[in-house]
C-alpha cells in the first residue's frame, strides 16, 4: 500500500529549484510574461547567468517547465505539473475504508501549488467528520506524514484501511476522533499509523 503512494508523488525539488520556480510562477501570473534568465539571477544575486541555467536545467529535467531556444523570454510553465495533486482513492469519515483502490483523477489547487511535494488528495465517503465541515465527497488534500499534534486532523490507517478523524488524547491514551456524536472514538493501537495530516478541504459545488 504504501509503496503505491511513493510512486504516486512528484519528483522533489531543492529549495532554491522551488524558489526559482516559485519566482517564474509570480512573473508568469503578475506580467504575462517569464523573466529572462538575466532577470532570475538579479533576483537571486547569482553572479553567472550559468548557475540560472542550471537550475532552470533541473527544472526541466523534473517536468515542470520547458525552454524554447533562441527566445528571450523562452521559460514555459508545464501546468499540470503545478496544479495538480493525484487523488488516490476514497478515504472514509466513517467506519475505515480502503484508503487507496487507484488514481481517480487529479485536483487542480493553484493556491497551494508550492506546498509541498509529498501531498495528495482523498475523496471522503462518510459522515463522520461533518461537524467539522467535512462532507460526503469532498476533498481532503493530506500532507503525507507519519506524526501529528494532539487536536490535528489525520488521515490513519487501520491494516490496509483509512479512516479520517481528529487526533486526540485522553488519560495518557491517544484515539481518533469523529466529528459527529454518531460514531465512537477509535483507540490508537499498535495497528493503526497516522499516514497524514489533513490540509486542506476542497468542496466543488454544482
Amino acid at each position: 500500500m504504501s509503496g503505491n503512494l511513493i510512486s504516486m508523488e512528484k519528483v522533489k525539488l531543492t529549495t532554491k529549484q522551488k524558489d526559482v520556480l516559485k519566482f517564474i510562477y509570480q512573473r508568469i501570473r503578475t506580467s504575462k510574461l517569464p523573466p529572462t534568465i538575466r532577470e532570475i539571477a538579479a533576483n537571486f544575486g547569482f553572479s553567472s547567468t550559468g548557475t540560472v541555467r542550471d537550475h532552470l536545467k533541473a527544472l526541466v529535467n523534473k517536468g515542470y517547465v520547458k525552454i524554447t531556444s533562441n527566445k528571450s523570454r523562452a521559460i514555459e510553465l508545464i501546468s499540470e505539473a503545478l496544479f495538480s495533486f493525484p487523488i488516490l482513492g476514497r478515504v472514509q469519515a466513517g467506519l475505515p475504508s480502503l484508503a487507496v483502490e487507484e488514481i481517480e483523477g487529479y485536483l487542480d489547487l493553484d493556491s497551494l501549488v508550492f506546498s509541498d511535494n509529498d501531498t495528495f488528495a482523498l475523496r471522503v465517503k462518510g459522515d463522520s467528520m461533518i461537524n467539522a465541515g467535512i462532507m460526503p465527497d469532498d476533498l481532503v488534500l493530506v500532507r503525507r506524514q507519519a506524526m501529528a499534534q494532539t487536536g490535528e486532523t489525520v488521515v490513519a490507517l487501520i491494516e490496509d484501511e483509512a479512516t479520517v478523524k481528529h487526533l486526540r488524547k485522553r488519560n495518557q491514551k491517544y484515539f481518533l476522533e469523529p466529528a459527529n456524536p454518531k460514531y465512537e472514538p477509535i483507540p490508537m493501537t499498535d495497528g493503526i499509523s497516522i499516514i497524514g495530516k489533513v490540509i486542506s478541504v476542497v468542496r466543488r459545488f454544482q
